[in-house]
């Protein structure tokens, strides 16, 4: 099985309660900080969702060496769409890192979190992409260089799936007046991780979201060095007392 397929069977194993084999229990770190260490951190989550209502539908898949990567659309105490990572060794995952946000309704522009593209293409292209996305949030999203969006966004061909913002440069913009006309900032500070697979990349940055400490996920499609399809979940990241384990966010 390719990684992103046993990515795909673990998280399915949330809905369907089969244990599977693709977990390093003896090495396996959580990043998750809301469910404990280990494999009896990953027992006592299961034993805390409802049976009959909790639902795991995978949209998207992809791999990069190491790692898996997913687009999911969730029901455990109500919808929630996220990402998760995990990292593979010798064929089993040892680390899972992932960014949850509760479901909106569709954005300005009628698209849901998770509708749109799913089908991989340009593999060569992999690693100019993943260069792409990282260049454009760090100028653009940490640096603030937003006299650059033209270079990296296909103006009005650009399709968001943000819950709070239009298609296009001009819906972007309109959402960012809003919030500035309600004091509602948002920084990136630091790009930890990107991760891709042909016209996809997925990046982890870390910032601060209405004054609160905020992890960012982002997923891009990229056609002919723009960015064309933009995802993303955004979750505040608890204060260190209130962590299950000590892993980390990042």
């Amino acid at each position: 099985m390719e990684n992103k397929q046993k990515a795909i069977a673990l998280l399915n194993a949330i809905e369907t309660r089969v244990h599977l084999d693709h977990i390093n229990e003896a090495k396996y770190v959580q990043h998750n900080l809301n469910i404990a260490e280990g494999p009896a951190g990953l027992a006592t989550l299961f034993s805390q969702l409802p049976i009959d209502t909790t639902k795991v539908n995978i949209i998207r898949a992809f791999q990069d060496g190491d790692y898996a990567f997913c687009h999911v659309d969730y029901n455990f105490f109500g919808p929630k769409t996220g990402f998760d990572i995990f990292r593979f060794e010798d064929g089993k995952a040892v680390e899972h890192w992932d960014n949850l946000q509760e479901t909106s309704a569709p954005n300005p522009s009628g698209h849901t979190m998770t509708d749109g593209t799913t089908t991989i293409k340009d593999l060569e292209k992999t690693e100019a992409n993943k260069t792409l996305a990282r260049d454009f949030v760090e100028d653009i999203l940490v640096q603030g260089k937003m006299e650059r969006l033209n270079s990296y966004i296909d103006g009005e061909n650009y399709t968001q799936h943000n819950p709070q913002i239009g298609d296009g440069l001009s819906g972007l913009g309109k959402a960012m007046d809003h919030m500035a006309s309600q004091g509602i900032t948002m920084q990136y500070d630091t790009i930890h991780l990107v991760l891709g697979e042909g016209n996809f990349v997925l990046t982890t940055s870390e910032g601060h979201f209405a004054g609160k400490h905020t992890s960012f996920y982002d997923l891009f499609r990229i056609e002919n060095g723009k960015i064309i399809e933009h995802w993303d979940t955004i979750e505040e990241i608890p204060s260190k007392e209130n962590w299950k384990n000590n892993n980390g966010k990042f």
